[in-house]
This record gives structure tokens, sequence and C-alpha cells, in this order.
């Protein structure tokens, strides 16, 4: 690890102006001036360890008064600060009776010990666990090479859809659950001007910028994640298939949210798929077959089987089909019997 120096603004207005290059962009050489924001710093400390991201300057916002809080809004939502941990957040009695998705995929994170320190923002803004992107041994396209070695390499923890030119999943469990809870983003410029977005539409795909997940700007603090307030009669419910039941990164997960009218009819649905494509994948045929009908095991079979169109395996991830169709269809039946 190099010798970098360290800045501890005490505004997000002064953490924003003295950040200088996002993580991607240091990482694939578009920045030469490389102060980066670090909120928790587990992933950022990582990928400084493994000699991929060399910056000359932290800029910490720990001390940023406020990013730690969690309020609610006066529409009934709940603003999140981007440094509350995942612990906090968890803790936080607002969140299950609203968010069920949510807490589930909180409560799934990581281990307690990483949960205690990892901030939703930074959950949010980690990079790809893919081996070889995490290599200093693989000039991959997201570090700014030319080919991506997963496809014809291991590939058997990576994507399944949006997967030619780059096979990474998207790392981020929260990210999951607050996609399909029709979560925004709060970005903030060095003038105090903000940006607000979904969070759906704040990733970015490979066919965009192969060598960023987000449109986090240099320049930039995500200083809050806003969840709506909690539709009458919503449901939600996150699940995941590890290979082991401890700390591990999923093979498939999914985040489910409903608004159900009389008698079971779903008026509208959010079905979102993680570890399946380098950004959260939303399952739109999933969510349109499911509209207007009743929820219960044939619809639920049904939209499974939707979810799974389009997609294309790799050599090594075939497998992960049968799993994503169980758990879609086990996250839509398990989503509209919560109360």
């Amino acid at each position: 690890m190099n010798r970098f120096d360290w800045f501890a603004p005490q505004t997000v207005a002064a953490a924003a102006a003295a950040a200088t290059a996002t993580t991607a962009e240091a990482m694939s050489g578009r920045a030469t001036d490389t102060a980066i924001l670090k909120a928790g710093g587990i992933d950022l400390l990582d990928l400084m360890k493994e000699n991929l991201v060399a910056p000359q300057r932290l800029v910490n916002l720990r001390d940023v008064p406020g990013l730690d809080q969690i309020r609610e809004d006066r529409d009934g939502g709940l603003h999140i600060g981007a440094l509350v941990t995942l612990a906090a957040l968890g803790r936080d009695a607002r969140l299950r009776p609203r968010y069920a998705a949510l807490a589930d995929a909180i409560e799934s994170a990581g281990s307690p010990q990483l949960r205690s320190l990892s901030t939703l923002g930074g959950n949010i803004l980690q990079r790809p666990r893919c081996w070889y992107f995490r290599s200093a041994d693989f000039p991959c396209r997201r570090k700014g090479g030319a080919h991506c070695f997963a496809l014809s390499g291991e590939n058997q923890y990576h994507g399944i859809f949006d997967n030619d030119l780059c096979a990474i999943v998207h790392p981020s469990t929260a990210a999951m659950a607050l996609v399909a809870l029709g979560a925004e983003v709060e970005l903030v410029d060095p003038q105090g001007k903000e940006r607000r977005l979904a969070l759906e539409d704040f990733f970015v795909g490979p066919s965009i910028d192969v060598t960023r997940e987000n449109d986090l700007r240099a320049g930039e603090v995500l200083t809050a994640i806003c969840l709506p307030a909690k539709p009458a009669h919503a449901r939600s419910l996150y699940l995941k298939q590890t290979e082991k039941a401890g700390f591990d990164w999923p093979l498939a997960e999914v985040a489910v949210a409903l608004e159900l009218g009389p008698n079971g009819i779903c008026r509208n649905a959010a079905i979102v798929l993680g570890a399946a494509a380098p950004v959260p994948y939303r399952a739109r045929a999933a969510e349109s077959l499911l509209a207007g009908r009743p929820v219960e095991s044939g619809a639920a079979a049904d939209a499974a089987h939707a979810a799974l169109m389009g997609a294309t395996p790799l050599a090594g991830n075939n497998y992960k089909l049968p799993i994503f169709a169980a758990l879609v269809r086990r996250a839509i039946l398990g989503a509209a019997a919560r109360a």
C-alpha cells in the first residue's frame, strides 16, 4: 500500500470539493489527481492493499455531521444517511414493519462485525467481487483493459444476464431490496446543489460504461438513500441462496415488492434479481405477468419462468437458472403471505 494524505472535512460541500476522482476513475486510469472519498472504508482499503488503487489522498466522511442519521420524511418515507451502518439500520424499529425486504437483506449481509462497520452508502458503492477484477495480474475491461477474462475462464459465480461485455454481478445485497422498494439516492456537489434520482437509474451497465457501476461523479457525495412511504397493502420479501449457511456471497438472490388489491389481486410488482447481472436486474416480464392476477402458486410459477427469459448463462453458471426460478416463486408467495 502506498502512502497517502488524509483529509477530514466538516461539511458535505468541503468533502465534495476535495474529492477529485471516484474509485472507478482511479482504477481505470482516467484520473491522475486521485483524492477519493472514504466512508466505512472496508472495500476501499481492500482495493488499496491489493494494489488496485493508490489514491494520493483519502477524504474521510466520518466527521461530516448528519450523514449517520435516519429521519422520517414529511410524506412518511425514510431518509437514511449514507453513513448509517447496516447494523444501525437493522436495529431501527421503523424498518421491518415498512420495508421488510430491506430488513431481510440487511440481516443476511456479511457478518455482525462487517455490518457494524459497513455503511449503507458504501454497500451500494462497493466494487465488484470478480476474482479477475480483484487481481492486479488481470487487466480486465472494468479496469480499462480490453478483455473480460471471466467469459472464457472461471465464471461459476458470474452473471447470467447482460454478460457479453463484462460478466460481473453487482455486489450489494442492500441494493436489490432498495431497487424493489423504489428507493432514490441523494447526491450533493461542492456548491450544495442536490441531484436526486431513482437508485435503479443510478446504476450503470457495461453497455453504457464498462469501467463503472454507477453514476457517481467526481466532486459529488452520496449523502442519503431515500425510501418512499409504504403504499397501502404493500408486501415485500428478500431471499438468497448461498453455498454455506454462514457469511457467504450469494449464488442467487431475489427481492420482491408487491401491492395487493382485493382478493389478493396484484396491482403492482417489482422483482429484482441479484448475483445475476452487472446491476440489480429487474425481471420486468415477470412483473407484467403478475399484474392483475391473484398471487397464487400458478401465477408465481409463471412469473418465475418469465423472470429467466433472455438469460445467457456461461459455461460454469447454468446451475443458477433453477435456483433463481425457485427463489422467485418462493419470494412472490412469501411476500404475498406477509401481514
